[in-house]
């Protein structure tokens, strides 16, 4: 997917007076239903859904008259004018800065196309009906089919602009002025668009579900050929969008698509639950609607399974309005497209609104009790998002603002975040959730890359899979992504990450996610509350390597790495944090209960640090005391710096960066932390000073441990075979146990997860007495209670957790 050159444009989306899909005669009937025989003729039947589809562009139900729709008109209407005065059709452009050399101008330009459509249908607009606009419109059209995108063209460059961008754009534009030019569009230059159309996507992209034909690309060229089919009254078009659509829905457990455990992938290896998810959202969304109570209604019963995804992979990384980074893919370069006339940051907050956007328009295909609850998370979502409020978001189209704000104005109580813990093993991220903070984990493995590039973005992003720990609080942090830090941040220093600091060059590793580490053990296993987590660590293009774990419980993520080794010649750095301080930021740092303000541009040194506490953000525990690393910095970058397409603005960003130094080519090198999001400088110390608290039983290349009494907690990840503490393992395996204390009857829950995905059968000792098994995963057999609990674990391949509860003796 490119970096939608576009739809910035075409993304003010207004009211079109279209009649209700009652009115249309295609009533929703329940999900599933048989399709009924139509009652009119396909040709009825398609102007019927050609009305519906304006409607879900331009929107309804809504005071064009009122704020925010009045000003977001206007906005389109000064675009249109605009482009109409600039369009100067030459053999080469339809408008002197979209050259349809590389072809992102050809969508672009379809883009300015589809502006000009919404400005003649939709009312106040001040170019509402205009007969001189609707020429300009036709003239536009005929110019593109005739210089560039027509039959006889063979297309050149990126293939997204022709088989998705560009006709996409053209269709709408079709679909709106058939609806609202007297006598509808022009048969010729109608069947002439339609057939380039079919030139450049033809019935075969819908046949195998492979290349580029799969998953959120899949959902787009479905679009296009729905559409396609209902402007020129194909049946057979339309039934085979819908039936298209189906290979879409099943969870697969290789490549593009859904996974049972929640993960979303597209480009084969990349975690993108977010930009990708949100067109997969929103297309199927549009679908859904689109075909409802008509003879093409979607009625494959799999396709509850997209239902499901909302709550089951999609909200999880959905953080008070924002969409975590960690599955946005190379769109965290995009920052402020150089193409975009209206200057909107593409940020966390950005992807999470269109997602949320997305929610709100799947919800009128779901059940009225998926759709309360939808509301629900929704409401709450806008209330809480107070970097970028979702109501006056730019990037909505009217249409979405009307859906947006009726839910606000509805019944449903606004949802809080949630508090649990949710693990995408098959993309290699997780989310810890607690009252008051959130933290995200990105990790790569031989599933999934190291980051990816493309396009001209995100050359960059070398280490956002070494283990980049995102946090956020409730009431702060909301921006710390957010505000010009990908352009500014220091990519050999993202927060978590254990990195060899080797120079590295742009696009390092190849493109489109095609750099991926040879370690196979990463993921971990999760009760719904407290996780162990793990990445068997490989650095990008050198010769680090590490393990890294992560305990997740209930106020703070226990950090441990061990058996770093390096050659390469540089110093290795475990980074504890990067806090981005906004433009002019000072929050005070304090270290043992000594204050440190630090001088720009000077590193600090601290000889055996306990604690650490930056003030608005939280702290850091060093248990038993460790060397650290701080130094404040201003840092100067532009969004085009790591972006090609985006605008060359440079902006200054204050960073207060920790981390620990391993030293040049260190061997088996280690650390240990605590991260305590939102955390008191009293609390911090309180922690620290308590030996007690937590026990580190292991942290070696072989296996890493923890006990946290106060919680009840043992959790350990084996590398290989050995024993920490009570556990033993027979061989690789990630293992939590919680002690659930009662007066009468306490119980114990093991979960169990192999993240190496071998299936191979291991073998497991929890050496405490246990008086019985109340229950156990299918996958697990109880070899011996007693003095010790002996399980064997045949795991299967995905890294599921698997429990078993006994009561202890």
């Amino acid at each position: 997917m490119p970096p939608f050159p576009a739809t910035s444009v075409w993304s003010r989306r207004g009211f079109l007076a279209t009649a209700t899909a009652s009115a249309l005669g295609l009533a929703a009937r329940p999900a599933g239903a048989a399709p009924r025989p139509a009652t009119t003729p396909p040709g009825d039947e398609c102007a019927a859904l050609r009305g519906r589809w304006c409607e879900l562009v331009l929107g309804s139900g809504f005071d064009p008259a009122a704020p925010p729709y009045a000003a977001a008109l206007k906005e389109t209407g000064d675009f249109a004018g605009a482009f109409r005065a600039r369009m100067q059709p030459t053999a080469v452009s339809l408008w002197p800065d979209c050259r349809y050399d590389p072809p992102s101008g050809i969508t672009q330009s379809y883009g300015r196309l589809a502006t000009m459509a919404q400005a003649y249908a939709q009312p106040g607009t001040g170019h509402t009906g205009d007969p001189g606009l609707a020429e300009a419109l036709v003239t536009g059209l005929d110019h593109l089919e005739a210089t560039v995108y027509n039959t006889a063209t063979t297309r050149y460059g990126n293939w997204w602009e022709w088989q998705i961008g560009s006709p996409r754009l053209l269709l709408d534009t079709v679909a709106l002025l058939d609806e609202r030019l007297p006598g509808g569009l022009d048969d010729a230059l109608r069947e002439r668009a339609l057939a380039a159309v079919d030139h450049f996507v033809p019935d075969a992209m819908l046949g195998d579900y492979t290349g580029t034909s799969t998953g959120a690309n899949r959902v787009d060229l479905c679009r296009v050929v729905a559409l396609r089919g209902i402007l020129g009254r194909a049946p057979a078009k339309i039934a085979l969008a819908r039936d298209a659509l189906s290979p879409v829905f099943p969870y697969v457990t290789r490549g593009d698509g859904l996974y049972a455990d929640g993960s979303f992938v597209q480009h084969s290896w990349v975690a993108y639950s977010g930009t990708y998810g949100y067109v997969l959202l929103d297309g199927l969304g549009r679908l859904f609607t689109l075909l409802g109570g008509s003879s093409w209604q979607v009625t494959d019963p799999a396709r509850q399974i997209v239902l499901d995804s909302v709550e089951h992979a999609y909200a999880p990384l959905l953080h008070n309005g924002l969409m975590m980074d960690s599955v946005n893919g190379r769109a965290v370069s995009r920052g402020y497209l150089r193409s975009d006339e209206r200057h909107i940051l593409r940020s966390d907050h950005y992807h999470g609104h269109a997602l949320i956007a997305a929610i709100a328009l799947l919800a009128q295909a779901a059940s009225s009790a998926e759709r309360d609850r939808w509301h629900a998370m929704i409401k709450g979502w806008t209330a809480r998002d107070r970097t970028l409020p979702v109501l006056t978001d730019r990037q909505y189209t009217v249409a979405d603002l009307a859906r947006l704000r009726k839910i606000a104005d509805g019944p449903a109580a606004a949802a809080p975040e949630p508090v649990g813990h949710r693990l995408f093993p098959a993309m290699g991220r997780a989310v810890h959730r607690r009252p008051g903070w959130a933290v995200g984990l990105a990790m790569a493995s031989d599933r999934i890359t190291y980051y990816e590039n493309g396009n001209g973005e995100n050359p960059r992003g070398w280490h956002t899979g070494a283990g980049m720990l995102y946090w956020w609080g409730a009431d702060f942090g909301g921006d710390q992504y957010t505000d010009a830090f990908w352009p500014t941040v220091d990519p050999y220093r993202l927060p978590g990450t254990t990195v060899s600091t080797k120079r590295l060059a742009d696009n390092e590793g190849g493109g489109w996610g095609e750099p991926k580490p040879a370690a196979r053990w990463v993921g971990g296993t999760t009760d719904g509350e407290f996780a162990a987590l793990g990445q068997d660590l490989r650095g990008l293009a050198s010769t680090l390597t590490a393990r890294k774990s992560w305990f997740a419980l209930a106020d703070c993520v226990v950090c441990l790495g061990a058996g770093i080794t390096a050659r390469d010649g540089v110093p290795a750095e475990t980074v504890v944090d990067n806090r981005c301080l906004g433009d002019s930021g000072t929050a005070v740092l304090t270290v043992d209960g000594v204050r440190r303000p630090g001088t720009l541009g000077v590193t600090t040194s601290f000889r055996r640090a306990h604690w650490a506490h930056l003030a608005g953000h939280g702290g850091y525990v060093f248990p038993g005391g460790a060397p650290l690393m701080a130094l404040r910095e201003a840092r100067t970058g532009s969004w085009h710096d790591i972006n090609t397409t985006s605008s060359a603005e440079p902006f200054t960003r204050r960073y207060l960066t920790l981390w620990h130094d391993h030293g040049t080519d260190p061997v088996d090198a280690g650390y240990a932390y605590l991260l305590m999001p939102g955390a008191t400088a009293r609390t911090l110390a309180t922690r620290a000073a308590d030996r007690h608290w937590l026990t580190v039983l292991a942290n070696d290349a072989g296996r890493q441990a923890i006990t946290v009494d106060p919680l009840g907690v043992t959790a350990a990840n084996f590398w290989r075979a050995g024993s920490a503490g009570p556990l033993t393992s027979s061989g690789p395996v990630s293992v939590l146990v919680r002690e659930r204390p009662g007066r009468r009857r306490p119980t114990v829950r093991l979960c169990l997860a192999a993240p190496e995905r071998t299936g191979e059968t291991l073998e497991i000792t929890w050496s405490r007495p246990v008086r019985a098994v109340l229950s156990h995963d299918p996958a697990i057999e109880v070899l011996a209670t007693g003095r010790t609990l002996r399980l064997r674990l045949t795991p299967g391949t995905s890294c599921a957790t698997h429990t078993c509860t006994v009561r202890p003796g």
